[in-house]
């Protein structure tokens, strides 16, 4: 049996489907349409981009051009330099010449021919910026921690310290707290006497501020206490607005519901206002605050805030160690 026999070995074409009138008139249709689509600005920007791209990585020495022509009838061969043939002593120099003409470089936007070398030399100066700033935080974040919390440290300080001179001006002593119960009237006394308010302007400005926000916080209490006793509920079962004045009620009383009289009322409008004076004190750093406060108490009560003792004599209070805290360690 012959190989031209063999049916096994036999290719079949597949029978072609012949296209339909319908297939035939979609086909014309798109490409049609195809053909008359008017390209947008950027797809003509794209194509003109990548046929510009084409022409200039071809070479410009092209057999066909006239100038390629003209220099192959005097010499020149594709892929050596122009000019005469080096010697071998000048074959290095020779080698370094260019075999193909420059290249066209199209710029695209209206900057100047050194623009892009400055943004470069902006963007390196900025990454070293950076790299310097990185660094430099790397190192003093412990230094940074360890002063804020010095800082806070020396404001404690402060505040204990101004705690102090308030009860020595007020000729309580050093270490006695406030309980409250000064403000509360005595039961043998018929008739409580009234506390006087004394104004924020006529207080020493070392601890002004101290009881400037004392005096806030304690407004803004009663002023929340008379807006829940306002409102009816089982331990107000008679509600009354905060401005009703009840000839009943006691000085305590009228205390508690925000009731002020006018000497409140005046320390309140104190309250408001600014004090120049108490501002250019807290602008003072912490230390030097501490330093006055630290000062006052040893002119005006012989008292030590270091050591936390009143001396009753100048004479014992030259023995104190000295005015910091590192000179009694």
């Amino acid at each position: 049996m012959s190989d031209d026999d063999d049916y096994m070995n036999m290719v079949i074409e597949e029978p072609t489907q012949k296209e339909t009138f319908t297939q035939k008139k979609r086909r014309e249709q798109r490409e049609a349409e195809a053909r008359g689509r008017v390209p947008s600005k950027a797809e003509r920007a794209a194509q003109e981009a990548a046929r510009r791209d084409e022409a200039l990585a071809t070479s410009t020495l092209n057999p066909t051009n006239k100038g390629f022509q003209m220099m192959a009838k005097l010499g020149f061969k594709p892929g050596e330099a122009l000019g005469k043939r080096a010697d071998s002593a000048t074959e290095s120099d020779s080698s370094k010449a260019r075999a193909e003409p420059l290249n066209l470089i199209f710029k695209e936007n209206r900057g100047g021919i050194g623009l892009d070398n400055e943004k470069k030399r902006k963007i390196r100066e900025e990454a070293e910026e950076a790299s310097k700033k990185i660094k430099h935080e790397e190192g003093t974040y412990r230094d940074r921690v360890r002063e804020e919390r010095e800082t806070k440290r020396t404001e404690a300080q402060v505040r204990a310290a101004q705690k102090v001179a308030e009860r020595l001006d007020a000729g309580e002593g050093p270490d006695q707290a406030k309980t409250g119960d000064e403000d509360k009237p005595k039961e043998d006394d018929p008739k409580p006497k009234r506390k006087p308010v004394k104004l924020t302007s006529q207080i020493n400005v070392l601890y002004r501020g101290l009881i400037r926000e004392r005096e806030k916080h304690d407004n803004d209490r009663q002023a929340r206490h008379a807006m829940q006793s306002s409102l009816p509920s089982s331990f107000f079962p008679r509600a009354r607005l905060p401005e009703y004045d009840d000839p009943t009620l006691e000085r305590d009383d009228k205390k508690a519901l925000g009731q002020l009289d006018q000497q409140t009322s005046a320390l309140e409008i104190e309250l408001e206002e600014e004090d120049e004076e108490l501002d250019a004190f807290n602008a003072l750093e912490p230390g030097e605050r501490l330093h006055k406060l630290v000062m006052y108490l040893r002119d005006e009560h012989r008292y030590c805030f270091w050591c936390k003792y009143a001396y009753e004599t100048e004479a014992e209070l030259e023995g104190c160690p000295g005015l910091t805290e590192e000179d009694h360690d």
